[in-house]
């Protein structure tokens, strides 16, 4: 089932909580699971302690078969538009083309989730993406396939993402209840990190043997995996939430919401710079590949391989975690671009490839802790649209930041391209930092414990810490 941006991944690709009530996100998802109907929660933590609810295992079951071939087709993708234009801006255009109708329409996608059941949805939208991979792959295969084919390809996909996004973020609770949500968001980043590692392996494999057609029929066949799941699931057995009726100025409400809870509106701004700016690693990946490096698929393959490895060990520890953040969101913001600041500008391919581990490591850091602060802060009823606005802000960046880094990439080279998406993405983080521990009432501390440098949050007026809760 794609994640897709993930976020909890964009191109890829997911905290902060009210220091002032630090049981604000608690309560608010604790009302998720009024029914009697459900099924009981594990109470247990560890790592994969979600993995114990049969529907969420079916879920996460299709999921990273689908998820190996939405990795499959979007390296195939890239370096076929690479093939067939030679421009760097191009692959901007198509990730673009891909995310713009979540930047026009996504919030339309959040009044849906909230308004019918979610399951059904994502039938429907699971079917979609199945169905544009499969005609990609005829197109391909025919050896008809022209760039402005991927182009509409890359829209279509996008306009099924506006509803599936928000379904499949806020199904989630439905499936593991208020007690296992933030696990289950953490697992829901490694699955697409652990597909990660395998779909670009087994892309470089088909577009150097067999061809780019045959990569895109198998995307289009992983989809029949998360079908199956969803249609073995036991509805008596998910948590019930309320339906939005439908009524006019649902849009609006789910702006004024946001707007007025500092914990929501600080990780969506922080991952809208992020999303925008220093996640366009299609751009930059493959024209090092093939500018600086002067290699081929094979080694774009290997880069993301390696971001995979980072990001599945970032998505492993945040699953272990019992609480996230604020600190934590912004330091691995902060820290990610700098890193890609200094990735930019490595001699060499092998250090180049090292760095990309820790990138993968922050960039998944940053997303898994802004998702799930969103996530358990917002109410129940109102879930949908919250994750609609947090996904549009998160991918639908991209269609401004995909062509504009594009062109940066082309025309300055790809260091300049790669380090100023770095450089806005550190800006941002320390920026949106200071302003929350503004609006948090705290300030920075560093001091050394056991011989290494400790970065802590304190009250102005007192030595005494915060709550944990911030």
């Amino acid at each position: 089932m794609s994640s897709g941006s993930g976020a909890d991944s964009a191109p890829a690709p997911q905290s902060a909580h009210d220091s002032s009530n630090g049981s604000t996100s608690t309560n608010a998802g604790t009302t998720s699971a009024t029914s009697t109907d459900a099924a009981p929660t594990p109470t247990k933590g560890g790592t994969f302690s979600s993995l114990k609810i049969r529907n969420y295992r079916l879920f996460a079951t299709g999921a990273v078969v689908s998820n190996i071939g939405t990795w499959m087709s979007r390296i195939t993708q890239d370096w076929l538009v690479l093939s067939l234009t030679g421009s760097s801006a191009a692959v901007g255009i198509t990730t673009a083309l891909q995310f713009l109708p979540m930047l026009l329409f996504g919030l339309y996608g959040g009044v849906i989730a909230d308004r019918y059941p979610k399951r059904q949805i994502l039938l429907v939208t699971q079917a979609a993406m199945g169905l544009c991979g499969l005609s990609l792959a005829l197109l391909t295969l025919s050896g008809h396939v022209q760039v402005w084919h991927v182009y509409l390809i890359a829209f279509l996909l996008g306009m099924v993402t506006v509803v599936d996004n928000p379904s499949r973020q806020s199904f989630v609770s439905e499936m593991v209840g208020p007690s296992q949500l933030r696990n289950a968001v953490s697992l829901n980043s490694a699955n697409f990190q652990s597909a990660r590692l395998i779909g670009p392996a087994v892309a470089g494999v088909l577009i150097t043997t067999v061809g780019s057609g045959y990569a895109f029929l198998l995307n289009g066949l992983s989809f029949l995996a998360p079908l199956a799941g969803l249609l073995l699931m036991r509805q008596s057995e998910l948590f019930k939430v309320e339906r939005v009726p439908r009524g006019k100025g649902q849009l609006r409400e789910g702006l004024r919401y946001v707007r007025g809870k500092p914990e929501l509106v600080g990780p969506i701004v922080l991952v809208g710079f992020i999303g925008t700016f220093g996640f366009n690693f299609p751009i930059w990946l493959t024209a090092f590949a093939h500018e600086i490096f002067h290699s081929g698929a094979g080694l774009y393959s290997f880069f993301n391989i390696l971001m995979a490895v980072g990001s599945l060990a970032a998505a492993l520890l945040a699953a272990r975690r019992r609480s996230s953040r604020l600190r934590l969101m912004i330091l691995a913001g902060v820290g990610f671009g700098l890193l890609e600041v200094l990735v930019a500008f490595a001699p060499s391919v092998w250090l180049f490839s090292l760095l990309l581990l820790p990138i993968g490591m922050l960039g998944m850091t940053t997303n898994i802790s802004a998702n799930t602060s969103v996530q358990m802060a917002a109410d129940p009823m109102m879930r949908g649209r919250v994750m609609s606005l947090y996904m549009m802000v998160f991918v639908g960046g991209t269609p401004v930041g995909g062509p504009l880094l594009g062109w940066v990439t082309d025309t300055y080279g790809a260091r300049v391209g790669f380090a100023t998406g770095g450089a806005v993405s550190l800006i941002a983080a320390a920026t949106i930092g200071v302003i929350l521990t503004r609006v948090v009432g705290v300030r920075i501390k560093i001091d050394l414990r056991g011989g290494r440098p400790h970065v802590d949050l304190v009250p102005r007026a007192a030595g005494e810490r915060v709550p944990a809760t911030v």
